[in-house]
């Protein structure tokens, strides 16, 4: 039985939100909700596994946003801990129970959260303060305002466990410059601090230690216009700082990234045989080739749709992966046993089958798809 969401109604003392609350021990639920006003407030509240997100959470989260879709302008989005916003999906969870049955139910919810941050009718604010991967990507990524700050660490490392940047990755990855968001997607690169917003993931940086002011004047805002403002006051310059951790390699990352096949991406990494392109390959060898040849399809083909039709694209793909593939064996090796030698199957690119990659994007053995609650009947692949 799923625990229901204690909504939580905070009082306003002239005109401005009183909401300094400290979570209690009473705070169990793994979300916890609140309205002020019109404004409404998601909170994180699994601290000990960095707030990786299970079916019981992404339903509560999809539940809170429906209810206030229509009656609240501004929803934020946040979590308990220093450590984490969300470290992802708790795939574990999946790989560990062993069928597919569970995957169809924890994906559809977490890829419905996914679509409606995408059309949200409520101004929606991701506070990625700490760790934020994979599903915690998908419940941010896809919002109009993204903060972080000096905590943050953004990846889509599912590569490296046999899988795929799913959460919509395969729109919004396409969407940075050049080549970005394939090389972060192949590879698993991981950004941090003020870097998440200068490669345009992040809309905002603004230090942690503002950031409980920053939800103050938001949550006492009366007008998109003023949740702008307020977010720029607070927030510094893309140009800020040091220079993109990347910007050095900018050039080579579309010339290389610009290959057609993975094969191509790799040839082009031994033809440029700088440190990095030779560091980069080290990389990308300890990746599951199928998920290097998935991966790069996806984002091909996600690039030319709308977030749903890529959400019902990666539906399919979340589910043959759970069914068969080197997903499971990714899981094992990286976060079970943790003896970081996976035996992917196959082993090698050159022995990759691009028909099985093309079943990954197939239909499913029931014939099910990804459904949105709003969907045309008749809306499909």
């Amino acid at each position: 039985m799923l625990r229901t969401i204690g909504l939580r109604t905070v009082g306003l003392t002239r005109g401005v939100p009183n909401f300094c609350r400290t979570m209690s021990s009473t705070d169990t639920s793994l979300v916890l909700t609140d309205e002020v006003g019109s404004k409404g407030v998601i909170t994180l509240n699994r601290p000990k596994a960095l707030n990786a997100i299970n079916l019981e959470m992404v339903q509560l989260i999809y539940g809170a946003m429906r209810r206030w879709e229509n009656n609240k302008h501004l929803v934020i989005i946040k979590s308990v801990g220093e450590k984490a916003f969300c470290a992802g999906g708790d795939v574990r969870a999946i790989t560990e129970t062993g069928g597919a049955e569970l995957a169809k139910k924890f994906f559809t919810t977490e890829y419905r959260v996914n679509a409606l941050i995408g059309s949200y009718r409520p101004t929606y604010v991701a506070f990625i303060d700490g760790i934020t991967m994979g599903g915690g990507v998908g419940l941010s990524v896809h919002g109009k305002y993204r903060i972080a700050t000096e905590r943050t660490m953004f990846a889509m490392p599912e590569t490296a466990i046999g899988l795929f940047p799913d959460v919509g990755g395969g729109y919004f990855l396409p969407r940075l410059e050049g080549k970005l968001g394939l090389y972060l997607g192949l590879t698993g690169f991981r950004l941090k601090g003020r870097d998440v917003h200068k490669a345009g993931v992040a809309t905002h940086y603004v230090e942690s230690k503002n950031l409980p002011a920053l939800e103050q004047q938001l949550l006492a805002s009366t007008s998109n216009d003023e949740v702008e403002s307020v977010l720029e006051r607070f927030s510094e310059k893309k140009d800020a700082g040091v220079e993109f951790v990347l910007q050095k390699q900018l050039k080579q990352i579309n010339e290389c990234f610009g290959a057609p096949t993975v094969e191509g991406i790799f040839a082009k990494l031994e033809q440029d045989g700088s440190e990095w392109a030779q560091n980069t390959l080290k990389v990308l060898h300890k990746m599951s080739p199928t998920s290097l040849m998935v991966t790069q399809k996806q984002l091909e083909l996600g690039g030319k749709m709308d977030l749903k039709t890529c959400l019902r694209m990666e539906y399919r793909l979340a589910v043959h992966h759970a069914i068969d593939s080197d997903f499971k064996e990714g899981v094992r090796a990286m976060l079970v046993d943790r003896d970081q030698k996976p035996r992917w199957n196959p082993a090698t690119l050159a022995e990759v089958d691009p028909s099985r990659v093309e079943k990954f994007f197939g239909p499913l053995p029931d014939g099910a798809e990804l459904v949105f609650e709003d969907d045309d009947p008749k809306a499909n692949l």
